[in-house]
């Protein structure tokens, strides 16, 4: 259905999805440029936080730059393949981080018992 149909809304509405997505995307990779140059944060935490940033930029990317060529195109119809693909998508970098979450409690609780 979109986000509104009053015409004058729609480049505020663009502007504001696209400055969400490039800060998000430019903050993740800021964190992994961070972790992978500096050789003391190459330990399991930040290892993690990596990839969780990794996963954060997937989990934008997968339903941002539609909004924001929908909103530019007034295009509001998506097909069925596209929306499985998007739901998919979005369920599998889901499940990503639900497991990377695991992984980094798991490490922490060894962590604490074997410190």
């Amino acid at each position: 259905m979109g986000f509104s149909e009053k015409a004058n809304l729609q480049p505020i509405l663009f502007g504001l999805f696209l400055c969400m997505y490039l800060v998000t995307v430019l903050g993740n990779l800021l964190i992994m440029l961070t972790v992978s140059s500096d050789s003391h944060l190459h330990t399991p935490m930040y290892f993690f936080l990596s990839y969780m940033s990794l996963v954060d930029i997937g989990f934008i990317s997968t339903t941002v730059p539609n909004i924001t060529v929908d909103i530019q195109t007034h295009n509001r119809v998506i097909s069925s393949m596209d929306c499985l693909t998007q739901k998919s998508l979005f369920t599998i970098v889901g499940c990503m981080d639900y497991m990377l979450l695991t992984v980094k409690a798991y490490d922490l609780f060894v962590a604490i018992c074997h410190h």
